[in-house]
């Protein structure tokens, strides 16, 4: 009875939509009738991953029938945990199984897959948990029902409110921002590993006080987004519309992943959205660290996270050697060259950068531990403010000329918002992300990202130093700040 109640509700909507069906709808979208047959009899999968994309670096899974994932393919507007097969080579960083979730809706095809956000490890503490929110997010694995109950308004399910806060881009009943994309099928991907999805070594790290055994980390990220891609293909409609997005980690992942997972997925449109993981320009052949702030980030993980070396091997499998062969114009020795290769290889998509230019966060992981003027300042305000000159710096000096080479990457850069260290354009709300002197708002931007009908793409930074510090925050902010 209650799949029927479900079901009726459903059909109730599908008919509300069919009366603006003309004016509303857009490429993926499915009519009234092959809605209504949706939920009878759900859609099959129509690109499976083929023997040839089964071979090669960082290859695809083909489909197993015989593999149990638990995913129900008639169950409509709800979260499911779909379990991945160990002959996939997906695990989280301490080696347990990997699995990610998946909200399906019966009335288009076009869908989003949204890397989870939350830091990064390159020693024992920040790969054991011991670092707290700023290391591995999920260093002891993934939870069944990790994001079964996202609701922004449940605030007696607390310890789900970091995954129902992430963002509109993927909340679909958020009680006040909403985005197109959250009425879309939706792939969450979560966050294990540690190495913003682009890593491919296990490690072991050592506690440097003696009291704990070694720690064995696999840094494996690139192979659980394979998996993810694979069980995609293989069990959903190939979408119209495709969105790649995170917030953080999970934005330069999307970032560093969207070469392979939209040749993979050969939609009609594509649209990229990097928020608050961006990648700077720091020739790795460089010793410059004043010009180039961000390159001893860029060695370490590298290091860390990869086999790869420069000038070494081009036919070994890493993952630099994969993005090289597969994206031309592509530089081993510049990782920033990755935007214009983007827009050279797929030059019909919408690729599209945001972040805060105050934020103190990811520039907190980019310049804290590399540079001797701000890790050795015993002044948290005067820290702060070393970080953010660099991060400017960086997003002005080192970004923005690489983009603007480009026809189809946007950018969006306001000052500051009272949440999160400033960090992340899109989580919880998108409020407060205002570039005021331009008459903008931060869904101005993502609507003009993903967009169908192309356009010329927005443009836009903050100048104004000081306003966002006097209006930037909400009673909601303190709800959710106080609970998380």
């Amino acid at each position: 009875m209650i799949k029927v109640l479900h079901h009726a509700t459903l059909t109730l909507a599908a008919g509300a939509l069919l009366l603006s069906a003309s004016a509303q709808a857009e490429p993926g979208d499915y009519g009234f009738w092959a809605t209504l047959v949706n939920l009878n009899s759900p859609d099959p999968a129509n690109a499976k991953v083929t023997p040839a994309q089964a071979q090669g670096m960082y290859p695809l899974t083909l489909d197993d029938p015989g593999f149990d994932d638990s995913f129900d393919p008639a169950d409509y507007d709800d979260w499911q945990k779909v379990d991945v097969p160990a002959n996939s080579g997906a695990m989280c960083g301490n080696g347990s199984p990997y699995k990610f979730f998946v909200y399906r809706v019966p009335d288009t095809s076009n869908t989003i897959f949204y890397f989870e956000g939350g830091g990064a490890c390159w020693d024992y503490a920040s790969c054991s948990g011991q670092a707290g929110i700023r290391g591995a997010r999920n260093p002891n694995g993934i939870p069944d029902d990790y994001v079964q109950n996202i609701n922004l308004l449940d605030f007696q399910n607390s310890s789900n409110l970091a995954t129902a806060a992430v963002s509109p881009l993927i909340y679909t009943h958020h009680p006040y921002n909403q985005f197109k994309t959250g009425e879309w099928n939706l792939v969450y991907v979560p966050y294990c590993t540690g190495d913003i999805y682009v890593g491919d070594k296990t490690e072991v790290y050592s506690d440097p006080s003696g009291e704990n055994p070694d720690l064995i980390w696999h840094h494996n990220g690139l192979r659980n987004v394979q998996a993810v891609v694979s069980w995609a293909k293989n069990n959903l409609q190939k979408p119209k519309q495709m969105v790649a997005a995170g917030c953080s980690a999970g934005s330069i992942g999307a970032l560093l992943n969207y070469s392979k997972l939209r040749q993979d997925m050969d939609v009609d449109y594509g649209y990229l959205i990097d928020d608050s993981g961006p990648l700077y320009r720091a020739p790795l052949d460089s010793s410059d660290t004043d010009t180039y702030p961000s390159l001893p980030l860029h060695h370490e993980v590298l290091d860390s996270w990869t086999t790869f070396t420069p000038g070494g091997d081009p036919d070994a499998e890493n993952p630099i050697n994969m993005l090289s062969k597969i994206t031309p114009g592509f530089d081993d020795n510049e990782l920033a060259s990755l935007y214009a290769a983007l827009s050279n290889k797929f030059p019909g998509d919408r690729l599209g950068i945001t972040h805060f230019l105050a934020d103190g966060n990811f520039s907190a992981y980019s310049y804290e531990r590399f540079h001797e003027d701000i890790y050795s300042d015993p002044d948290p305000d005067s820290q702060l403010q070393k970080l953010r000159q660099k991060w400017q710096q960086d997003t002005f000096n080192n970004l923005i000329p690489a983009l603007e080479q480009t026809a189809n990457w946007g950018y969006y850069f306001p000052m500051y918002r009272d949440f999160n260290d400033s960090h992340c354009t899109t989580i919880l709300d998108l409020e407060y992300g205002e570039i005021a002197e331009q008459g903008l708002v931060l869904k101005d931007f993502l609507d003009n990202i993903v967009n169908y009908q192309g356009g010329a793409m927005i443009r836009a930074y903050e100048t104004d130093p000081v306003s966002d510090f006097e209006n930037n925050h909400n009673w909601f902010y303190d709800l959710v700040g106080g609970l998380l």
